[in-house]
C-alpha cells in the first residue's frame, strides 16, 4: 500500500499534511539524508582548503560540482542511499558510499578515501540535525511566529479603547481594556522570542570520542580543534561544542525546545482566554457558507480553531518536553537513545505550526460584540468600589474599605443609583462627591 494522507499513521502526514508541507525539506527522512550529504561534501572541501598534503593536487574548480551533489539532491538520490543502507545497515555509511560513487562519476576516485576521513557518524548527525533545525527555524518557524504576533499587535491596537470587565477568580474585578489584555500576550511572546534568539545552534564535531584522535594520529602537526571550529562555525554557521563525548551534549538544543515550549504555553493561555470570551458572547464568529458547527444542533458556531490549536500545542509541548529532558543524558561517552528520539524532532515542530495557523485562523474569524462588553460593565457597578475607597483613603476618611465592603458584599444588585446614593451619605466635600460620581465601570480602566 502506497502512503497517502488517508492511510498515514501520523495526522501530521495525514489530515494536517497541507498545513506542514513547508517542514518536509527540513525534517523528513529525505531531508536528513540530504543534510548529511551536505556536511560530508563541505567537510571534504574543508580538508582540501586546509590543505591536507594528499589533497593539494585536487582541482578546486570541482568544488561547485561537489556542492551540486547536495544542492541538486533529489528523491531518486535519497532512494539510492536507502538501497545502499539495506546492505550496510548503517545510514551514515550509506551516505559515504553514495558520495564515493559520485566521485567515481566525476573522475576523482583517487581522493574518495578522504570522504568521512577520521569521522564518526555522530560528527555528521550532530551537524546535520542542528543545521536542519536552524534553517527550519529561520525559514518556517520565525515567519509563522511573526505573522501571528503581528496579528495580535493589530488587534491590540484596534481594541485598545474597548473597556471590559475583568475577571479574577472568575468573578467581576476592576475593569480593564481589551487591547491591553491582548497586549499582555504580545509582550510575553516577544520576551520569550528574545530569549530564543540568544540560544546558539550548537554541534559536535571531533571524531569518535570527541578528541580528534584519528585526525591527530594521521596529521599530528595540524591544529584540529581550530579546524573543527572553522568548519562548524565558518562553513555551517553553527557553534562548535568542545569538548564533548562522542555526541553533542544537546544542552543548547534542550534550551531551544524549552523556550519554544514556553511560547506554546503562552498561546495555549491565549486560546483558552479567547475561547472563554467567545462563550461569554464578547465575540461572535464569522460564518462560512456550508460549514456545520454540530451534527445535531444547527445553530452552533464553535470556537474550534482555538480548541484545535490548544490540542496541537499540547502535543507539541509533550514531545518537546521529552526531547529536552532526554537528549542531554547519555550513558558514559555514547548511547543510541538520542538517535532514535531525534528522528521525531519534526513532530513537535509540525504540531506547533498547526497550532500557530489554527490560532491565527480563529483570530481572523472574531467579530467584536461591543454591546456585550458595555452590558457587562453596566451590570457590575460594584467594581467601582475599589476606586471610591481608594480616594477616601487619600482623603483620610475613616474605615473606607469597611464602608464599601458593607455596601457591596450583599446579595442586592449594585447599580449606578445605589452607588450614587451611598456617595451622598459620605461626610466629604461636594467636590469629592462629584469626583466619586464621575467614576464609572467604563472609565475606571487604569493606564
Amino acid at each position: 500500500m502506497s502512503l497517502t494522507s488517508l492511510n498515514a499513521i501520523s495526522p501530521i502526514d495525514g489530515r494536517y499534511r497541507n498545513k506542514v508541507n513547508e517542514l518536509a525539506p527540513f525534517f523528513s527522512e529525505e531531508a536528513l539524508i540530504k543534510y548529511r550529504v551536505q556536511v560530508e561534501i563541505e567537510y571534504f572541501i574543508a580538508l582540501c582548503e586546509q590543505p591536507l598534503p594528499q589533497l593539494k593536487t585536487f582541482n578546486t574548480g570541482l568544488f561547485e560540482d561537489l556542492r551540486a551533489i547536495y544542492k541538486n539532491f533529489t528523491t531518486i538520490d535519497a532512494s539510492a542511499i536507502k538501497e545502499i543502507e539495506k546492505v550496510t545497515n548503517h545510514d551514515v555509511k550509506a551516505v559515504e558510499y553514495f558520495i564515493k560513487e559520485k566521485f567515481d562519476g566525476l573522475g576523482i576516485s583517487e581522493y574518495k578515501e578522504f570522504i568521512h576521513f577520521g569521522l564518526t557518524s555522530q560528527d555528521i548527525n550532530n551537524t546535520a540535525v542542528p543545521l536542519s533545525i536552524k534553517e527550519a527555524m529561520n525559514q518556517v518557524y520565525v515567519p509563522e511566529f511573526n505573522i501571528l504576533l503581528n496579528k495580535l499587535k493589530e488587534l491590540s491596537k484596534e481594541w485598545e479603547q474597548i473597556p471590559m470587565l475583568a475577571r479574577t477568580h472568575g468573578q467581576p474585578a476592576s475593569p480593564t481594556r481589551l487591547g491591553k489584555e491582548i497586549n499582555v500576550f504580545v509582550v510575553r511572546m516577544e520576551e520569550q522570542f528574545n530569549l530564543l534568539n540568544d540560544i546558539p545552534s550548537a554541534s559536535k564535531f571531533g571524531g569518535a570520542t570527541g578528541n580528534f584522535n584519528a585526525h591527530k594520529v594521521a596529521y599530528p602537526h595540524i591544529d584540529w580543534r581550530a579546524f573543527g571550529e572553522n568548519f562548524v562555525q565558518g562553513k555551517l554557521g553553527l557553534q562548535h561544542s568542545f569538548p564533548t563525548t562522542q555526541i553533542e551534549h544537546y544542552d543548547h538544543m534542550a534550551a531551544l525546545f524549552d523556550c519554544i515550549k514556553r511560547i506554546n504555553t503562552i498561546l495555549i493561555d491565549l486560546n483558552r482566554d479567547i475561547w472563554t470570551y467567545v462563550s461569554m458572547d464578547y465575540f461572535k464568529q464569522k460564518i462560512k457558507a456550508g460549514e456545520v458547527g454540530s451534527s445535531a444542533m444547527p445553530h452552533k458556531v464553535n470556537p474550534i480553531d482555538f480548541e484545535n490549536s490548544e490540542g496541537n500545542l499540547g502535543i507539541a509541548n509533550a514531545v518537546f518536553e521529552h526531547l529536552s529532558a532526554k537528549l542531554p543524558i547519555s550513558r558514559l561517552q555514547r548511547d543510541l537513545t538520542d538517535s532514535t528520539v531525534l528522528r521525531n524532532v519534526g513532530v513537535p515542530f509540525g504540531h506547533t505550526l498547526i497550532g500557530f495557523k489554527s490560532t491565527l485562523k480563529g483570530l481572523n474569524k472574531l467579530l467584536l460584540n461591543e454591546s456585550k462588553f458595555a452590558e457587562d460593565l453596566e451590570n457590575n457597578w460594584a467594581v467601582v468600589a475599589e476606586a471610591i475607597q481608594t480616594i477616601l483613603r487619600r482623603e483620610a476618611y475613616p474605615n473606607p474599605y469597611e464602608a464599601l465592603k458593607g455596601l457591596t458584599r450583599t446579595n442586592e444588585k449594585i447599580t449606578q443609583t445605589s452607588i450614587s446614593n451611598f456617595i451622598d451619605t459620605l461626610e466629604v466635600s461636594d467636590a469629592i462627591k462629584k469626583e466619586l460620581k464621575a467614576i464609572t465601570p467604563s472609565n475606571y480602566t487604569g493606564i
